[in-house]
């Protein structure tokens, strides 16, 4: 196999260059990182454009007009990517059944429904529950209108194990190689089809584990070679498994260009990137039919502030109400204009065009011996522009950009989410010093 023998060749070269710099490193990864979470989710539908992947990911800006769905799964895609890199770092994890389900549930974050089909081919709803196995077949229907059978959900926690044992085997063989164990882990995960939604996904993280593990940088399956991914994915069906093989040795040779030009100190951004970006914005600009016909007044502030604002401000007064008790003082307030207002006193009206509001949320002193200097800050900042407004998270982190337009009830949820996220993470972090 030509591509696995260049990609050995390629590791050695790589090696040589170990370690890196920890800002080489830190700047190559972020590269596939990025790449990686855009590629992996466009494959499988996803609508936000790389640049918008980039935007929610490094700054937390989310793509107006872009279902709040289709961000999650990115988020949650991250949070896989960042978790599997961490644990690679560290000792010798093992690959599990509980080590995949955790990943899974990383990755789709929370349960909901999918529509779905009954076996006689009536519409339904299907609920995909995250961590889980499949509870119902998920048999797919070929171009030629064949059924492509997957594991039953009898079948699957048998066929599961059945798959790790198969690893344990194969990497206590000191003769193995670990690019063929990646890559046939990831044909044989698919077979297998063990969860109602997010196998492809879960599939090239594991594989990419898998390769991480042994020392090689992640394979990213680009979404422009999308019809050549599933081609070899359709011929290792037929037996021939060595196209598949090749297929991921060619593109880990590129990761491994990659990253030994980084290693190198070249530049790393292949350059058809921004050209993209740019070709893909023209074209929005030129089909974006919706004119902006609202612009800052008194009128649309007050709106603002009456129909997103005070919603938004009370669901996440009322989210945090069940911690205040752990606080010996907790203090929430709202900053209209500079002007400022304690809970529960909220203004229903404004005599003047709104320019900022504050909202701010303050725990301090945990009633707990040992975590009396545990204190807690969060802030939500909206700004009000000439043609829109925007929202930042603690002052310098924009979330949302909106014209005048109310937030929906999806994205206010999104906002308060992320804030006890933050609070979670930060009390967990504090907890585990």
């Amino acid at each position: 196999m030509e591509e696995i023998i260049r990609a050995l060749e390629l590791k050695k070269q790589l090696d040589s260059l170990r370690p890196l710099e920890k800002e080489q490193e830190a700047r190559i990864m972020q590269k596939f990182r990025l790449d990686w979470n855009y590629h992996s989710n466009n494959l499988e539908g996803n609508s936000l454009t790389y640049g918008e992947t980039k935007a929610l990911i490094m700054h937390g800006i989310t793509a107006q007009g872009k279902p709040l769905k289709d961000h999650f799964e990115i988020t949650g895609h991250n949070e896989a990517i960042n978790w599997i890199l961490d644990i690679v770092k560290g000792s010798d994890y093992p690959l599990t059944e509980n080590f995949i389900r955790e990943l899974h549930t990383l990755l789709l974050k929370e349960s909901y429904e999918v529509d779905a089909q009954t076996p006689d081919g009536k519409p339904t709803k299907k609920r995909v529950k995250v961590g889980s196995y499949k509870t119902s077949p998920n048999h797919v229907q070929t171009k030629t209108g064949e059924m492509f059978y997957f594991a039953t959900p009898e079948e699957t926690p048998a066929k599961m194990g059945d798959l790790i044992a198969w690893y344990n085997e194969k990497i206590a063989d000191t003769d193995f190689n670990s690019i063929l164990l990646a890559a046939e882990f990831h044909y044989k995960f698919i077979l297998i089809h063990p969860f109602d939604d997010g196998n492809g996904r879960t599939a090239r993280i594991l594989m990419n584990f898998i390769l991480l593990k042994f020392g090689y940088p992640p394979v990213i399956i680009k979404t422009e070679d999308k019809e050549n991914y599933y081609a070899v994915l359709r011929l290792a069906d037929t037996g021939n498994l060595e196209a598949f093989v090749e297929y991921i040795a060619k593109n880990l040779n590129r990761s491994l260009e990659i990253m030994i030009a980084g290693a190198n100190g070249e530049d790393i951004e292949e350059p058809d990137d921004i050209d993209k970006e740019i070709a893909l914005l023209e074209k929005r600009l030129a089909g974006y039919g919706k004119e902006i016909n609202k612009e800052k007044s008194l009128e649309t502030t007050k709106d603002i502030y009456v129909n997103t604002v005070y919603p938004l401000a009370m669901m996440l007064k009322n989210k945090f109400v069940p911690f205040e008790k752990f606080y010996l003082d907790t203090y929430a307030f709202i900053q209209v204009n500079g002007q400022q207002f304690n809970w529960p006193t909220f203004p229903d009206s404004s005599d003047s065009i709104i320019r900022e509001i504050r909202i701010g949320i303050i725990f301090r002193q945990l009633k707990k011996a040992g975590l009396e200097n545990y204190s807690f800050n969060y802030d939500l900042n909206i700004d009000f522009e000439s043609l829109s407004y925007i929202i930042y998270a603690e002052r310098n982190k924009p979330i949302f950009m909106k014209n005048y337009e109310n937030l929906n009830d999806k994205e206010i949820k999104f906002l308060v989410d992320t804030a006890i996220m933050k609070y979670k993470s930060e009390v967990e972090e504090f907890l585990n010093k």
